[in-house]
């Protein structure tokens, strides 16, 4: 498709975006008054750097791809200035009502987030401006009375667009901004075809903005079907301000990895949030039983769980209901890479296939092609989704290239805070030794970190190995042992079945069927509460004394600490305790004693009168 021409068909030429002062404020941008509150109520004290470079060449009019990490600010860098733009033409047409800015994201959960996203920017003018997510659950006839109504913006995956598009539903014809979020990834989601039917739809002279953390072949093929005279703004990591992440690399074997969460989680040597990233869905049930057996809960979140779940948890989890999220990122978000890699390791067992940074770029764009289903297009963990104040990322299982690695770190140390990243890495001789807890990936594990080692060192980062001491920790595996005998592969299942059927009985589309069948509605409610369960054993829930170091937990990572077990004590100090008791008792040949008086020498009856 030929590049987009602006609205008097002049050739286009990329210009750099300028630069901007050192400190920048909010006040400089000239934002509505309106803007400036919600700017204020949201608590942004200063704008980040994508937003200061943004922000004026958005509000001069130009086409930008913005290139910056995870968690920078990127959102509010293109909704502010859309804003003060609907704002703009609202004060010289009040009663002017048009469709005029479309969003398009690669999920329905960074659909959802980035609607609420100009809610909480717009709450001041919220009268004057209306969005709408396309990729809500709501029925056709609701949606249908509020596209009629013209809202100005409209925030959707590409595939609900085109699908709006062909019954006639929404018109495109007023759109003067065109967003794509997450531009590198939407392509790899198989919206190939619904981004060309958009762009041959739209007018000229649209103002598009690409937003995405990295630049990859996909958003150039974007930015050429969409920018005409566009900015390149380019925020490298070294520029953008905190101490970013702090990432460590544990070498141990299958089942250690589910030891070490019990110390890192019971012990509370991770403090504050934390998502844990697991291969598959089965994965992350597996290793939630295991965190209930010793009372530490947790959430799960994968493309298995119907959009409305998936949003749920997210939700409760940055409200704080959950510290601990537990994320199957099964597809890794490009689509097809790691299906085709476990493909690889079943069938070539044996054979070593190179894994470099050329062979990763190759995958994403054959992938870009490759049939993705339904669930897994509207679901995406590592990218997009804002897991608000996370502390610490744990790749319990190694992710299949350093790309994926890079965006599972980020969803911490955002917004310049600090986090931290802790993988646990397979050692080959030690792959395949504990059968019940083995993966295929893991086979190439240390070629992969070999990989992630070289690009996070190209970004001056360093990727630290992290010792526990195993002696130490040793004394809590008989405990693990206990659990993971305790979560079967039937618990799994059914823990599986279970919360499918939960969220059937919770669902609003089901509520009229089980109304007029009340005996489904019994049957699903009976299954859940007798189906296969876990065995839970109380006894795991608390850590006795006497399996920790003399130092208490921090003994557990410190290389310099043996082990203690019971605390034996001297006679002297015996005698003293027993004293404070009342004395030692005596036998029978040792004269009184202070125990209790034998009740059938002690024994008298009353007559009964």
């Amino acid at each position: 498709m030929k590049r987009k021409l602006d609205a008097n068909d002049a050739p286009t030429v990329e210009v750099a975006p300028e630069s901007q002062p050192d400190d920048p404020s909010f006040d400089s941008f000239g934002l509505d008054p309106r803007l400036m509150q919600a700017v204020a109520k949201a608590k942004f004290s200063a704008p980040t750097l994508v937003q200061a470079k943004v922000i004026p060449l958005a509000l001069e009019g130009k086409d930008i791809l913005a290139k910056s990490k995870t968690g920078s600010g990127k959102t509010a860098a293109y909704i502010l200035p859309i804003l003060q733009s609907i704002l703009r033409r609202k004060k010289t047409s009040p009663k002017d009502k048009a469709t005029s800015t479309l969003v398009l994201v690669p999920t329905r959960e960074l659909a959802d987030q980035v609607h609420k996203a100009f809610g909480s920017l717009s709450a001041f003018c919220s009268k004057d401006i209306q969005s709408l997510n396309l990729t809500q659950r709501l029925s056709d006839a609701v949606l249908q009375a509020v596209l009629q109504d013209s809202p100005d913006i409209i925030v959707s995956t590409p595939g609900r667009v085109t699908q709006y598009l062909n019954s006639g539903r929404l018109s495109l014809d007023r759109i003067s901004h065109l967003v794509i979020d997450e531009a590198d990834i939407v392509l790899s989601y198989g919206y190939e075809d619904d981004i060309n039917t958009i762009a041959s739809i739209l007018p000229r002279g649209v103002q598009t903005f690409l937003i995405s953390a990295t630049l990859t072949p996909e958003v150039e093929e974007l930015k050429t079907i969409f920018c005409r005279d566009a900015a390149v703004v380019k925020i490298d990591e070294k520029e953008e301000k905190g101490e970013g992440v702090t990432q460590y690399v544990v070498r141990c074997g299958e089942d250690e990895k589910f030891l070490l969460m019990f110390v890192l989680f019971k012990l509370r040597l991770v403090r504050g949030k934390a998502i844990i990233f697991v291969q598959d869905v089965d994965r992350s049930y597996r290793l939630k039983l295991f965190l209930e057996q010793f009372g530490i809960k947790s959430c799960v979140l994968n493309a298995e769980l119907p959009v409305n779940s998936r949003l749920h948890v997210v939700q409760e989890f940055n409200k704080g209901l959950y510290d601990i999220l537990i994320a199957a990122d099964d597809q890794e978000v490009l689509g097809g890479i790691v299906r085709r890699q476990k493909a690889q390791l079943q069938t070539l067992d044996g054979q070593e296939n190179e894994m470099s940074d050329e062979d990763d770029g190759v995958e994403q764009h054959v992938s870009k092609k490759a049939k993705i289903s339904k669930n897994e297009k509207d679901y995406g963990v590592s990218r997009g989704i804002d897991f608000q104040n996370v502390a610490c990322v744990i790749n319990f299982d190694l992710p299949q290239n350093s790309k994926s690695y890079t965006h599972r770190i980020g969803r911490t140390a955002r917004a310049g805070k600090a986090g931290m990243a802790l993988s646990f890495v397979i050692p080959k001789d030690r792959f395949g030794k504990h059968k019940a807890t083995c993966i295929p990936s893991a086979k190439n594990d240390e070629r992969v970190l070999e990989k992630i080692i070289a690009r996070q060192a190209k970004k001056g980062n360093e990727v630290k190995p992290y010792h526990f001491d195993m002696a130490q920790v040793d004394a809590f595996r008989y405990r693990m042992n206990d659990a993971l005998r305790a979560v079967t592969r039937a618990a799994v299942h059914e823990a599986r079945a279970r919360e499918i059927k939960q969220e059937l009985i919770k669902s609003e589309k089901l509520r009229k069927h089980f109304e007029e069948n009340p005996d489904d509605l019994r049957h699903l409610r009976h299954d859940g509460e007798h189906g296969a369960i876990v065995r839970h054993q109380s006894h795991l829930k608390h850590v006795p004394d006497y399996l920790l170091p003399p130092q208490g937990r921090k003994g557990v990572t410190s290389e310099d600490i043996g082990f203690v077990g019971l605390r034996k004590l001297d006679p002297d100090s015996k005698r003293k305790d027993s004293k404070k008791r009342g004395g030692i008792r005596k036998g029978r040949a040792g004269g009184k004693t202070r125990g209790k008086v034998d009740p059938l020498k002690s024994f008298s009856a009353r007559k009964r009168r």
